[in-house]
């Protein structure tokens, strides 16, 4: 059973709900240590002071904050507490948005709510009323020692809340050199485009989707457990980017292949019916005989 990492409430207006903040996210990185190709000896790193050269231990060490090139000021734990938020244990939702107001890049972590008994029917209000009129709640919520912008999104039977980047974390977009928006381009090629993305659209299926480098990762991992052979893999060499010239070309080739694979695909599903179908007339007959 998950953790709760923090308890509190959801405040608006006057209403408050009590909840536990659980983790949405399970990391699945793969973690390697660093080992002595010699002997494979665990390697372990050491605090060097860069002025006497020495080992430093952990009690010597002070937080410091750089101004300039090699001049420090030192901050210390009562520093920072005399400027850490106040840990208030709430959600205070500031105002409600439209979700499609929200710029998708400053959404960062998910976390999920749940219900105190006592705050479960206000929990369901909140919830189903947001979902009704497509908004967020836009709050502000300390975790440990550090206040966050977040936003509360009604999703399926949960509430979740998502921290979020404050604006001057995004990096400007017009630092970049992106095409202009709305770029010109020919009715047949843009025609062709959205023929192409009809072709390839279907419905979202998230569990049809693995990481298959971890995967492939820890079969060669556990192949060298059992002192078999690995093999490397190929690696494909980068595709020549499409040029302007022949771009219609592309896409209508592109929309060929895409709709033989669907046909392809359609003829798969209805042989699996067929084939359920003798098995599903059977067990109708045996049942209508009792």
């Amino acid at each position: 059973m998950a953790h709760a990492i923090w308890n509190g409430s959801i405040n608006f207006g006057l209403v408050t709900i009590p909840v536990k903040l659980f983790t949405a996210v399970r990391e699945n990185d793969l973690h390697f240590n660093m080992l002595h190709k010699k002997d494979n000896g665990r390697i372990n790193f050491q605090r060097i002071c860069s002025v006497d050269g020495k080992k430093v231990e952990w009690n010597d060490i002070v937080k410091g904050y750089e101004l300039d090139k090699d001049e420090y000021i030192v901050v210390t734990d009562e520093d920072l507490k005399g400027v850490a938020p106040e840990a208030t244990q709430s959600i205070d939702i500031t105002e409600f948005v439209d979700l499609a107001d929200i710029n998708p890049i400053l959404f960062d972590k998910p976390y999920y709510l749940e219900p105190e008994k006592k705050g479960r029917h206000a929990y369901a209000l909140l919830r189903d009323s947001l979902a009704a009129a497509g908004k967020v709640g836009i709050a502000k919520v300390v975790i440990r020692t550090k206040e966050y912008l977040a936003a509360l999104k009604p999703n399926g039977k949960a509430l979740v809340l998502e921290l979020m980047h404050y604006p001057d974390e995004i990096v400007d977009a017009d630092d970049f050199n992106f095409p202009a928006a709305n770029e010109k381009a020919s009715a047949g090629e843009m025609k062709a485009a959205k023929m192409l993305i009809d072709t390839m659209s279907g419905d979202f299926k998230p569990a049809s989707y693995r990481d298959r480098y971890r995967e492939e990762v820890m079969a060669m991992i556990e192949a060298r457990a059992k002192g078999k052979p690995t093999k490397a893999k190929a690696i494909p060499k980068a595709k020549p980017a499409t040029e302007v010239v022949n771009l219609m070309d592309v896409l209508q080739q592109s929309l060929k292949e895409s709709g033989s694979k669907r046909r392809a695909a359609a003829g798969n599903g209805k042989a699996a019916a067929s084939n359920g179908k003798p098995a599903a007339k059977k067990r109708r007959a045996v049942a209508a005989a009792k």
